[in-house]
């Protein structure tokens, strides 16, 4: 079960370089992409009309990609403009062509009808390409259902224990303390204090510091993940409970994530963390994706773990209790936007179950 019309992030910008051919898979479908002569991104269907052979491994000739299986020529437009050893090219002859935008260091591209396509809809990426920031990427290869990912980045009360050691810094305040959860168009806004928390270990700042930790992001369609997290003196948690407006943090950082689906059970996960230039260097900001690369390690265990039981337990109910409220809400816009896709009688299943609410003992 996949939104069609979206945009969907399928590659950082420098895996795709000029000159060479890069194979993707979304929602089941192969693409191939491709930088023409101007620099900017062409993707097309990763497979010939002819004998279905993969274009991805084929040969760039100027902007044209030609098939090394027999030899037949495309346009960036996806038209065939040769077939070796026929002069005419029947009606019909071309592979199918997406829309493709490349921003914020992120290659999107438009998986459903092309009259559709918004470049409006796609997020701001944070501090990607912003000259006061500094930013690093990593990406990771989940054996799971994209929306267990997205389940486990609405509802950041698993720090306390997926990441107890790592990103958790052994603080029970992120189970504890209540976010607020607002809806947002095509997505959910997320945001709390963390009191009297410790500095995460990659700022620059004394281990010893104690701060109020104010974190807050937007979890959009089709699943990317923007949250932005300032760090300021004791005591500023209890002055301003709705959010620090207006004030100077101390320190701040950021990151953008996004989750793809690759196949039913196959999800990339591509994230990047940074920090201002006017406290970080290169080393603390490695030093925050080494971090990152760690803890994500343990969400990928915990995660892929869940698919296996989720596999052998055919018939149980996930549960929905009272933290999952951000997990409820972007779920029910996910599904709602689906619906919208599917034809009246087209059936709609989903890999995963569903989720039931759980009734407050009395």
């Amino acid at each position: 079960m996949f939104l069609r019309n979206w945009w969907y992030v399928v590659a950082w910008s420098h895996e795709v370089p000029s000159g060479e051919l890069v194979a993707r898979r979304v929602r089941n479908e192969p693409i191939v992409l491709y930088r023409k002569q101007d620099g900017t991104v062409s993707a097309l269907e990763d497979r010939c009309c002819h004998r279905l052979a993969p274009l991805s491994r084929g040969r760039l000739e100027g902007d044209d990609l030609r098939c090394m299986y027999h030899g037949i020529k495309f346009a960036a437009s996806g038209q065939c403009i040769e077939i070796p050893g026929q002069d005419r090219i029947p009606s019909g002859v071309s592979v199918r062509t997406y829309c493709v935008v490349e921003q914020d260091r992120w290659i999107w591209v438009w998986m459903g009808e092309v009259a559709r396509a918004d470049a409006s809809l796609i997020p701001a990426a944070l501090g990607h390409e912003d000259p006061n920031y500094i930013i690093d990427t990593g990406e990771l290869t989940y054996d799971a259902n994209y929306q267990l990912i997205h389940d486990n980045l609405l509802d950041l009360t698993h720090l306390c224990y997926v990441h107890e050691n790592t990103l958790g810094r052994k603080n029970p305040e992120w189970g504890r303390a209540q976010p607020t959860v607002e809806s947002l168009r095509y997505g959910v806004r997320v945001a709390r204090w963390i009191r009297n928390h410790t500095v995460p270990p990659y700022m620059s700042a004394s281990p010893s510091m104690r701060v109020d930790q104010w974190s807050t992001y937007d979890f959009v369609v089709p699943g990317v993940f923007l949250l932005t997290t300032t760090l300021y003196p004791v005591g500023i948690a209890d002055a301003h409970p709705h959010g620090p407006i207006d004030l100077r943090p101390l320190y701040t950082s950021v990151t953008s994530q996004a989750v793809t689906p690759v196949s039913e059970k196959e999800t990339i996960y591509r994230y990047s963390g940074g920090q201002p230039v006017w406290h970080a260097t290169e080393e603390t900001v490695k030093a925050q994706l080494a971090a990152f690369d760690v803890a994500f390690l343990e969400d990928k265990a915990m995660i892929e773990a869940q698919q296996k039981v989720i596999d052998h337990s055919p018939g149980k109910w996930m549960m929905t209790l009272g933290f999952d409220r951000s997990v409820a809400q972007f779920r029910r816009l996910m599904a709602d936007l689906i619906d919208s896709e599917t034809s009246p009688g087209e059936p709609r299943s989903s890999p995963l179950p569903e989720p039931v609410v759980a009734t407050p003992a009395s």
